[in-house]
């Protein structure tokens, strides 16, 4: 079960909700982007501690310049959303702010087809649509 790409998507899926209510009340008295930091501070040395334990650690200079670029790229956009993310919490319900934060699966599903030539049947298309829409219904107050 550990070597299934599902198993790991769930387990993401059931932390992201958990980083959504965690950071709701842990950002209640302080500023998003300085909880943002607080945050990052501890990811790293989760990260380190990880690495450590599992041996994973490798040589810096093992990695090729297009893996530095992208995972450089990666990092910013990861602390972009992260800023963002914070800053929307602070100021709306996590509720609501979460599943517009999932639009990032419609948005992925777009780029990846458009830069990484992936292929969606119809039938991924629809979820798509249905994803979306379920974004809209669920960030909406009636």
């Amino acid at each position: 079960m550990t070597e299934s790409w599902q198993f790991w998507a769930v387990v993401s899926a059931m932390f992201a909700a958990l980083t959504a209510i965690f950071a709701k009340v842990g950002i209640e008295n302080i500023n998003s982007d300085f909880a943002t930091l607080i945050r990052t501070f501890v990811i790293i040395g989760a990260l380190c501690l990880f690495l450590t334990v599992s041996g994973q650690w490798q040589g810096l200079s093992t990695i090729s310049g297009k893996t530095w670029t992208f995972l450089i790229l990666s990092g910013l956009a990861t602390g972009a959303s992260w800023l963002a993310y914070f800053r929307a919490l602070k100021i709306g319900d996590a509720a609501r702010v979460a599943p517009i934060d999932k639009l990032s699966i419609v948005m992925v599903a777009i780029f990846g087809v458009a830069f990484l030539g992936e292929k969606l049947s119809g039938l991924n298309w629809l979820g798509v649509l249905l994803t979306a829409g379920g974004v809209i219904l669920l960030s909406m107050r009636f």
